[in-house]
Formats: C-alpha cells, structure tokens, sequence
C-alpha cells in the first residue's frame, strides 16, 4: 500500500517472520501494567515537582490536571491502536500504518529523541537522589564527578553508572527484567504512600494561597523563563507520560488485544490519582518556596517538617525504586529501534535479537551509550523540555492516526474502542500543540533542527524499498 507520504504498512502483522527477527511473548497484564507505573511514576513526581512549583507556585496542582488531561486523550487513542495493530514499535508504527513511511519516520525520529532523553533525564535525577542520600549517611561524593559542566561538574558518574546497570538487566532478559520492575514498581507506590501519611498532619490551607502567583497564561521573565500555570503543564507533562512505553511491547505481551489496553489505560489512570494526592500533600505541608526547583523536593519535604528518618528511608527507596523508569523507557527505545531496523530504515543488524535470551543486543548496547553520554554532561531543565517536544510530537501523530483509521477502516474489529473518538483525538491534538507553544522557544528550536537532521539522514539511508 502506498499513499501521499510513501509506502504504507499493512495492519495485520505478518504471519511469520525469521527467528533473529522475532520477539518473545511473555509478558502478561500484570507486567505491562507494571511497566506503566514504573515509566509514569517516577522523576516527574519525585524531581519535576519542585520545577513545577518554582513556575507556577501552589497552581502546579493544576499544571498536573492540564498534563493528566492531555495525556489520558493520548491514553486512550493508544489503547485503541495498540490493541487493533499487534505490532511494537508503538507511535512510529501507527503513523506507518495510517499516514505513510515518511511521517512515521519523523515520528520515530521524534521518539527517539524522546525515550533515549527520558532515560538521561531520569538518571540525572536518580543521580540526585543518590547524592543526597549518600550525604545523608556521611559518605559525600566530589561535585565533580556527580553534576555535568553546567552544574558545575565535570562528569555525572552516578547517572553513567545507573544506564548501565539497566542495560545489563535488560540483556538478561524481557521477563527477568520485567518481573524485577514489578517488584520495585510495589516498592516505590509503597514510598509515596508513606510520603503522603506523613505530610497529611502538617497540611495548612494557607499555603496555596496566592493560588496563581504568575496567572494562568503566565508571562516571561527578563531572563526569557516563561512561568504561570500552563507553561509549568507543558514541563511537567513530563512527570505523566511513560503509559505509552507499554505500546512498545506489543509483540512480547501474551495477550495483546487485551493486556495493553489494562497497562496503558490502567497504568494512567493509577498514576494520576498517585500524583495529584503527592503534589497536594507536599505543598499543604511545605510553602512551595521551601522546595521549589529542588532537586529532590519529596525528600527534602520531609527533612522540613522534621522527619528525617523518613527522608533517609524516601531517599533510600529512591535510589532503589526510580531506576524502573530508566527500565521502562530504554526498553521501549530499543524496541523502536529494533522495528525501525527490522522496517529496513535503520541499519539491518540492528533488528536481530539474541537467539538464547530473544533481545536485540546490538541496539540495547547502542542505546545505553548514547543516554549515558547524554546524562553524563547536560542538565536535567533543559533535557526535559527536549524530551517533552518529542512526546509531544508522538501523541499528535497518535491521535490524528486513531482519527484517519476510523474514518479509512470503520468496520475493522476493534478489541478497544476509544469512547467518543473524534472528540478525545481533538483533545489530545489540539493538547498537546498548546502546551507545544508553551515550551521554552529554545527548546522548540533544537526540537525541529533535530527533526531538519533526522529528514536529511532518511533522505540518505532511505533504500529503494523499505520491507513493510
């Protein structure tokens, strides 16, 4: 099938493909719902808090709903393909299917930019947390070797250190790794709730008042910061997306048609009732300007208000827990890889797996390296805002490829079907360009200079046919 935008991929998977070329179903619901919650929950609610509220004040807690909001119309627009196209390789592979190879191209290239960020992004924040906690014991690390050159740092070796690890874990194995993340997923929920026990005696109406210091739409600060409500949405929409790592293991879940839709709508719905009472919780017992832009707010929270035990044993769970995150999402990096690869628009050897362990280890390797250079040297503000432009990207081509397919093919079955479609795909659409406008125009530069890369390397690599 071809059309405006190139050849298109059939919808149906093929009936069988060579054995390097073929993944391994064994994951269940109760895995990939893990894998929702391990992605969601983790650095956005656990750093990005702090950020939020330095943009917003005690009106973050609105930021959080505009971000839930926008992504649970991307939620449920990927519950719908996911379970209709039994192929991984999530946003990439359904504009490939609805639009052509060459959307689905800048699409993958935008996820890319994305997940491979998200980890970096996560591991900085990890590195925080095990600095803070490292301190907190008595065994303080050089500055030098735990921030970047724009923290004032040479290296941030903690984050390095952390890539690898979860690179090594995912060499082992999909369901070794992904029965681990279950594990430590229950662990982190757990932290968060005793988080939550603690700070509820503290909590003081007054401190959300000014609700909005900085309004609504907000304004830009002489310095070029964009701070108010909407412009905070639009970074800490970072702390609600991850649901769709779960559409990249399409091909590995026992049962697709039904486990993805229960770990992606699942995990989201989960997630933000998670966050909205953690964001209340924190600011009712703290005034935002006591943790706002800290680098570890929860933990920081709780040494505040005198619990300093609580705050080790936080940090501590931290350190463990916030990895999954890392797991979540390089897992889904490799995957696009691997299906771009298989897809024949990246570099062939990229889409074999190991024939004992069933995971493509040449693109996992690959992928850790580039995250950890990436980690290792720039800071975590403007990695996030980078990240959340591909997302962005994602969701739109999501949304508008639900849309097309409704309209293209109505009567093919649908296992999950997306209540009141048109206007959920409008929402998530239209969403998710607001809060593009609202991103730093930095960062709205370096996200189409990327993309104006990726166009010249399709244009380059791009073969007589790709293998759809």
């Amino acid at each position: 099938m071809s059309g405006l935008w190139g050849p298109r991929k059939a919808i149906d998977a093929p009936a069988a493909r060579a054995e390097h070329h073929r993944l391994r179903r064994t994951l269940g619901w109760a895995h990939l719902m893990a894998l929702g919650v391990g992605a969601i929950v983790g650095t956005g609610i656990l750093t990005l808090t702090g950020v939020g509220a330095a943009l917003a004040g005690p009106g973050v807690i609105l930021s959080f709903l505009i971000a839930g909001l926008v992504c649970a119309a991307a939620a449920l627009a990927y519950a719908e393909l996911a379970a209709m196209i039994p192929q991984s390789g999530s946003a990439y592979t359904y504009s490939y299917v609805a639009v052509g190879e060459t959307i689905a191209w800048i699409v993958g290239w935008s996820l890319i930019l994305e997940y491979s960020v998200v980890c970096s992004t996560v591991a900085v924040g990890w590195s925080g947390y095990f600095a803070g906690f490292m301190e907190a014991s008595g065994w303080g690390l050089p500055k030098a070797l735990i921030a970047g050159p724009d923290a004032g740092g040479l290296i941030n070796l903690p984050a390095v250190a952390i890539i690898a690890i979860v690179a090594g874990l995912l060499l082992i194995g999909t369901r070794e790794s992904a029965t681990l993340n279950t594990i430590l997923v229950v662990l982190k929920v757990g932290a968060l709730a005793l988080f939550v026990a603690i700070t509820l005696p503290a909590f003081d109406q007054a401190n959300f008042a000014p609700f909005m210091p900085h309004g609504f739409l907000g304004h830009v600060d002489p310095d070029g910061t964009k701070r108010g409500v909407l412009a905070a949405a639009s970074i800490i929409f970072f702390a609600f997306y991850g649901f769709d790592a779960v559409s990249t293991a399409a091909e590995e879940a026992r049962n697709p048609e039904r486990d993805l839709t229960i770990g992606i709508v699942g995990s989201m719905l989960v997630c933000v009732i998670i966050y909205m009472g953690v964001a209340a919780s924190a600011i009712g017992a703290v005034p935002v300007a006591d943790f706002a832009s800290s680098a570890e707010p929860l933990a920081l929270v709780l040494r505040v208000l005198g619990s300093d035990l609580a705050a080790k044993i936080f940090g501590a769970v931290a350190v463990i827990a916030l990895p999954t995150v890392i797991l979540a999402f390089l897992f889904g990096q490799t995957r696009i890889f691997f299906v771009m690869a298989r897809d024949g628009l990246l570099p062939a050897r990229l889409g074999r797996v190991h024939p004992r362990s069933g995971v493509p280890v040449a693109v996992t390797i690959g992928t850790a390296i580039i995250v950890a250079v990436i980690a290792a040297f720039l800071p975590l503000a403007e990695i996030a805002a980078l990240a959340n432009a591909g997302t962005l990207c994602a969701f739109v081509a999501v949304g508008a490829a639900m849309l097309i397919l409704r309209r293209r093919e109505p009567d093919r079955p649908r296992p999950f079907r997306t209540p009141l479609a048109p206007l959920v795909g409008l929402i998530g659409i239209a969403g998710c360009i607001a809060l593009f406008v609202t991103l730093p125009g930095a960062t709205q530069i370096r996200f189409f200079l990327w993309n104006g890369l990726g166009l010249i390397l399709y244009v380059i690599l791009r073969r007589a046919g790709s293998r759809a």
